[in-house]
């Protein structure tokens, strides 16, 4: 059985009996362990194929352990389908079917427009801990044609095909998340796949093939710049995807899980001070400062909420900030 197969095949066993407590789990796993990958054979120039690869074995190809050390881009032994399921072509959820459209846009973290492959790269200094891929490299260009091959795909879909399945969207309970309660949730929905310890479960004996279920925190996981490391990032997530293949978390569980999940210990990304030139731009769950100036609101509750009031600060920060560009703008004419 080929490596992707007997993965497959794996999560497959994990998510249907997941649910019936480690035991089992641990049985699925030690019934076929796949073959690490191999980063033999590299292409000397871009490929679809080569990007699905860069996608599915960042870890072999492009991690921290990775044959050659000048190819050692990522800082952790994750792969982008650690989140992005199924090689991003999963429609829902951090699906990346939809994402050639979206690019360029404006970033308000980078205060400047960004295409796909500076958003690439974001994910790599972000996510998955590392440091940027030059912008002509082989790697960099392969994962943008294989990312705007599955919108290709998805405009091919039939419309069934390219529906969601998953619960309804997450939506915040008005109160603030509360990590203490999120941890036994962790233990009876989330530790059998990805540890007590919430470090994972490596696909085989070697670091650089990376996880078969990543580590939710410690010094191989997202660091604390990443999306993810935002509970609302996190909890809308874990509602539409976690547990694998059985996803049924209320938005309370989803809420306060990520809020655990969050309050544990992970990597530290430099010079966060420098994201979010605009402060008011700043996501209102962002859990890092500095703020917008005269900001009410105290770094715990934007880490943990409640965000209602946040929001509605914010919102109208931006207005009154408008309002004077445009008063000033008239002036000036």
């Amino acid at each position: 059985m080929s490596p992707s197969k007997t993965r497959s095949t794996l999560l497959a066993a994990v998510a249907a009996t997941a649910a019936l407590g480690g035991a089992v789990v641990a049985g699925a796993l030690v019934m076929d362990r796949a073959e690490p990958s191999s980063a033999d054979a590299i292409p000397r120039e871009a490929t679809v194929e080569y990007g699905r690869r860069l996608i599915r074995e960042t870890a072999a190809l492009i991690g921290p352990n990775a044959e050659d050390p000048q190819m050692r881009y990522s800082g952790s032994n994750l792969d982008c389908a650690s989140c992005h399921l199924e090689t991003g072509m999963k429609p829902g959820t951090l699906s990346l079917l939809p994402s050639t459209p979206r690019y360029p846009r404006f970033s308000g973290r980078d205060g400047q427009m960004q295409d796909m492959r500076a958003r690439i790269n974001g994910c790599m200094e972000r996510s998955m801990h590392g440091r940027t891929l030059p912008r002509d490299s082989v790697e960099l260009i392969a994962m943008e044609l294989y990312v705007d091959s599955l919108n290709v795909r998805l405009e091919a879909m039939g419309e069934t095909n390219s529906e969601w399945d998953e619960q309804p969207l997450f939506e915040a309970p008005e109160r603030r998340a509360d990590p203490e309660a999120g941890r036994p949730i962790y233990a009876d929905r989330c530790a059998v796949c990805h540890g007590a310890d919430g470090l994972g479960l490596l696909e085989t004996g070697d670091p650089k093939d990376g996880y078969l279920f990543p580590p939710l925190w410690g010094p191989d996981s997202y660091n604390d710049g990443a999306g993810m490391h935002r509970v609302l990032t996190a909890a809308r997530f874990i509602k539409a995807r976690m547990p694998l293949g059985q996803a049924d978390l209320t938005d309370d569980e989803a809420y306060d899980v990520a809020a655990y999940m969050n309050s544990q210990p992970r990597p530290q990304k430099a010079n966060l001070e420098a994201d979010y030139p605009d402060r008011l731009r700043k996501p209102v769950d962002s859990p890092y400062g500095p703020y917008a100036d005269g900001d009410p609101f105290s770094q715990d509750q934007h880490k943990y909420g409640p965000f209602a009031e946040i929001r509605e600060w914010y919102r109208v920060q931006r207005e009154a900030a408008q309002a004077g560009s445009g008063s000033a703008e008239d002036e000036r004419g």
